[in-house]
């Protein structure tokens, strides 16, 4: 039977198990007297705020919510509800790895595992998510874990004893989260369509909402190219790689005081949302992007060491470590990759489904892989081995797609 795991970043929490990875970002719509999770809810956020909660996550508890969210008494309501909608969708796996973040604290992890006691599935094991990470990148000199959730960043340091990885510290960056810098992102572009067409697209909240979700296009379009067009509602705005670098300035700023003076030997493993941040390569030319599908490679080789069927949980914040040696990292997949003879895929891994390749085969809405005379191409938005696709560019095997939701596809070639 296979184990699920559960990544509970609010950014968007993914549950890994026997078929595609289900993704259901940390938003909560009121609709009635149900609610709505994940996507659907995001959509709303800038049409429907007071329907809306983002917090529930990051603030865990059992104080009366505030302010009131139809029945739900507190954030704890909510994260029971989430789960049993992810559940769901994923096929109702009936075991479950918790991944969580080193920001939670102890109460926080105590009433989540008392909130899943309520939910048709059997939690065996709990595991901190740098932690888990880390274990794919040992190594000499210290590691840093860069994590963006909704409402604050995070760096964990880690460092490779013997061998094992273990979590040192983590330290919150307040005002550093994924929503805070989408403000100043929106800020910066809302200023473009201002200056050069004297539209302001958030003087409607319909407006307003299209800008929020062009933006993650044209941050992967600015990944290989340095201006690129931003439309809403029929007008056009040209942006400038630039010119957003001052969005992720605090983040910079905050990410480098809590790792301090840095030695050759340091290294820094960044959340693929991070890579969208314009400039962040330049501020930390050692980091590193985890492929979107790190979380899960990991687990299913630590599985003897995660699984605990027979005893209270604890959280796990030391992992042996996988990499080749105790000397030398592994690589992330979404590096530039060793020249190698090219050879032709035959599926597309999806979690752990292998989906044959034939004619067209859509990968996410807007990206699809389609068959041409000089090989497998693809069409959308999206990175390839952690750079930004290019059109007309022929895959091969071993090739992994990123998609802008932080997805990973990898092209595999099955042989007789």
């Amino acid at each position: 039977m296979t184990v699920a795991l559960l990544d509970t970043n609010d950014c968007v929490l993914q549950l890994w198990g026997a078929g595609p990875v289900q993704q259901s970002p940390g938003y909560a719509l009121l609709e009635g007297k149900d609610y709505q999770f994940g996507n659907d809810a995001r959509g709303s956020a800038r049409l429907r705020p007071r329907d809306i909660n983002s917090r529930y996550w990051w603030q865990l508890s059992v104080e009366p919510l505030q302010p009131a969210l139809g029945p739900a008494r507190h954030t704890a309501d909510l994260v029971h509800a989430h789960l049993l909608q992810l559940h769901r969708e994923a096929g109702q796996p009936k075991e479950l790895l918790l991944a969580c973040s080193g920001s939670m604290q102890r109460e926080q992890l105590s009433l989540l595992l008392g909130i899943v006691q309520q939910c048709p599935f059997e939690v065996v094991g709990l595991v901190n998510r740098s932690a888990l990470l880390g274990s794919l990148h040992g190594g000499p000199g210290r590691l840093f874990h860069l994590e963006l959730q909704l409402h604050q960043a995070l760096i964990t340091e880690l460092a490779q004893s013997g061998s094992e990885i273990i979590v040192q510290r983590s330290v919150p960056l307040p005002g550093c989260g994924l929503l805070q810098l989408q403000e100043r992102l929106v800020e910066v572009v809302a200023s473009a369509f201002i200056r050069q067409t004297r539209f302001d697209p958030r003087r409607k909240a319909q407006t307003e909402q299209q800008l929020y979700d062009a933006l993650p296009k044209a941050l992967q379009a600015l990944a290989n190219s340095p201006e690129t067009n931003i439309e809403v509602n029929g007008y056009q705005a040209r942006i400038a790689g630039t010119d957003m670098v001052s969005a992720g300035q605090r983040l910079f700023t905050a990410a480098a005081e809590a790792m301090g003076s840095l030695s050759p030997a340091d290294r820094l493993v960044a959340d693929p949302l991070v890579a969208l941040l314009p400039g962040v390569r330049d501020k930390f030319p050692i980091a590193q992007i985890a492929a979107g599908d790190e979380l899960w490679r990991a687990m299913q080789q630590l599985t003897g060491h995660l699984l605990n069927r027979d005893g209270p949980l604890s959280f796990i914040t030391a992992l042996p470590c996988l990499a080749a040696d105790d000397s030398s990292p592994i690589e992330p997949v979404v590096l530039e990759p060793m020249p190698v003879a090219i050879t032709h895929p035959t599926h597309v891994l999806i979690g752990a489904t292998a989906k044959p390749l034939t004619g067209t085969v859509n990968l996410a809405p807007g990206l699809t892989l389609e068959q041409q005379a000089q090989g497998w191409l693809l069409t959308g938005v999206a990175t390839i081995n952690g750079t930004a696709a290019k059109a007309d560019e022929p895959l091969a095997a071993g090739d992994v797609i990123g998609s802008a939701d932080g997805v990973a596809f990898k092209l595999i070639e099955v042989v007789d």
